[in-house]
């Protein structure tokens, strides 16, 4: 609904609730940075790597998929605020890069069979993701790739302990 609603209104959504690095207006973006894209073809890019790790997520760690993608989208965003470039930040990537994290160090961390399948899965078809972290592309947020990758792992080892 958010995508629509930014849509018809021509993205008017993204510089009001999109996260601007160390401005204060720009805070808000770290709730709402996931909900937003800059296009069509960027709510779409998110959307098979969003299902299929959440998916994973959930299907594997039920009880923490809550925890986890609040501590992704707040400590990612927290860091994109304090050290992203000077430019509105929108998009699902820093938290679909947390999952990936999150789901590669819970593996390690619980040295379980299912999660460790899943770490095992998710390296091989999502591993090269991992230059995503890397400044490159212009207009991609490199820094909510890193942040929420960091995040992530923060999460897989934080929660994993706990669980």
């Amino acid at each position: 609904m958010v995508e629509v609603v930014n849509l018809i209104s021509g993205y008017a959504l993204n510089p009001v609730f999109g996260l601007l690095p160390r401005s204060l207006g720009g805070l808000d973006g770290i709730l709402f940075m996931p909900f937003l894209h800059g296009s069509l073809s960027h709510a779409a890019a998110n959307t098979a790597p969003l299902v299929i790790l959440g998916g994973l997520l959930a299907a594997t760690a039920p009880r923490l998929v809550f925890k986890a993608s609040v501590l992704i989208t707040v400590l990612g965003g927290f860091g994109v605020w304090l050290f992203g470039a000077s430019a509105i930040h929108v998009g699902a990537s820093g938290l679909i890069f947390g999952w990936f994290g999150f789901l590669l160090t819970r593996g390690v961390m619980t040295r379980q069979l299912v999660p460790l399948l899943v770490t095992i899965g998710v390296a091989l078809v999502y591993g090269t993701m991992i230059w995503g972290i890397l400044p490159g592309q212009p207009g991609v947020s490199w820094e909510a790739h890193l942040f929420g990758c960091a995040a992530g792992i923060f999460a897989g080892y934080s929660l994993s302990r706990r669980a």
